[in-house]
């Protein structure tokens, strides 16, 4: 069941293993609308428990496209942990566990966040500098992203856009070292202007625990300084949330037709 509302649709499907089916379903569509004549399919990837189970069905067909079609695609990361890429909280490691091992991604279009380098602030800045190379920006220009890929917490962050937080306001940067208090520590996220670049958004929601925030979010007050990931608002794209039943237990019932 799925509602529109301008270029946001609600996506309510039976549980983690569909979202995962439906998210896969619609990335390998949108690769193949773009398809390898107009360059390379860009992807990023989110951290979290959620998108396991779609990395997984990534790889499956992975095996199922051409060589060719899947050395189009290249990998970018919403956000990550300040942490080196074999420690066990690396969004990094996660997608490579689940993902780009099996599926024998070309390393040369792995674009992974360096978070070992001990101050975050510089692994931000060269992210940043390798979004644009990769995309061939000049000052001030965002990359167009092909689709990106996003979680939502119970309180309401969505990659490290934590609310209250630094980034939440970052209109000049494309990647912010975030300090995040609760944690003690720094994310390296890309920035409000950057998703909200890109062609397509996909938010994978699952769990009742996430359905209280999850009203609030669709259906409550703007609140993005509480609820960061209200400020997802694509600027000339699609957004689409792919929820679970248990996720959307709290939505209106006009929301879920």
């Amino acid at each position: 069941m799925a509602k529109k509302n301008l270029h946001v649709e609600i996506k309510v499907v039976k549980d983690l293993d569909e979202i995962s089916r439906t998210a896969a379903d619609v990335v390998i569509h949108q690769a193949n609308e773009r398809g390898s004549s107009s360059g390379p399919f860009t992807l990023a990837l989110s951290g979290g428990s959620t998108p396991r189970l779609l990395h997984n069905r990534l790889s499956l067909e992975a095996s199922k496209m051409s060589r060719r079609a899947w050395k189009n695609f290249h990998f970018f990361w919403g956000d990550e942990r300040h942490v080196p890429a074999e420690h066990p909280q690396s969004n990094y490691r996660m997608a490579c566990e689940t993902l780009l091992n099996s599926a024998a991604v070309p390393a040369q279009n792995i674009h992974r966040v360096y978070a070992e380098e001990p101050d975050a602030v510089i692994a931000a800045e060269k992210y940043e500098r390798e979004l644009q190379s990769f995309f061939n920006l000049n000052t001030g220009q965002l990359p167009r992203l092909d689709c990106v890929l996003l979680g939502v917490g119970t309180d309401g962050h969505t990659a490290s856009l934590f609310p209250a937080t630094n980034a939440l306001k970052e209109k000049r940067r494309l990647v912010a070292a975030n300090r995040v208090e609760k944690f003690q520590t720094h994310r390296i996220t890309m920035t409000v202007p950057v998703f909200n670049n890109a062609a397509l958004i996909i938010f994978l929601v699952s769990g009742k625990q996430k359905a209280p925030v999850l009203r609030e979010i669709l259906e409550g007050d703007n609140r993005p300084d509480l609820l960061p990931a209200q400020l997802i608002r694509p600027t000339n794209g699609r957004l689409i949330w792919l929820v679970d039943q248990a996720a959307a237990g709290c939505l209106s019932d006009s929301l879920k037709v």
